[in-house]
């Protein structure tokens, strides 16, 4: 399962939270909101076609915050902030990480 994925099903299992998720894809950054499974990009345009991703394979998932839901662009409550992927995936997604 990509990483888009991953965070997908976790907001789809956690529909109280939204995740924003900050990502390098080559050398653009992006920032993705996700709620009950449904992505959507800060930065660019999100295609109208659901079964396009926001974040190709390549990304690089530098940090993600949980908060609380509704979400209010103008006073978010942040319930974790900056929690980097590696964390985020042992702790919250519960996947065991494999060394390469």
């Amino acid at each position: 399962m990509n990483v888009l994925a991953q965070l997908e099903d976790y907001s789809r299992r956690h529909p109280a939270e939204v995740l924003l998720v900050e990502a390098m894809v080559g050398e653009a950054w992006e920032v993705v909101l996700i709620f009950k499974g449904v992505s959507s990009s800060l930065v660019r345009s999100t295609a109208v076609d659901a079964d396009l991703p926001v974040l190709p394979m390549e990304a690089v998932i530098t940090t993600v915050d949980r908060l609380a839901s509704p979400y209010n662009p103008n006073a978010p409550v942040y319930l974790e902030r900056g929690i980097s992927w590696r964390d985020f995936q042992a702790r919250c997604i519960g996947r065991k990480l494999i060394e390469g």
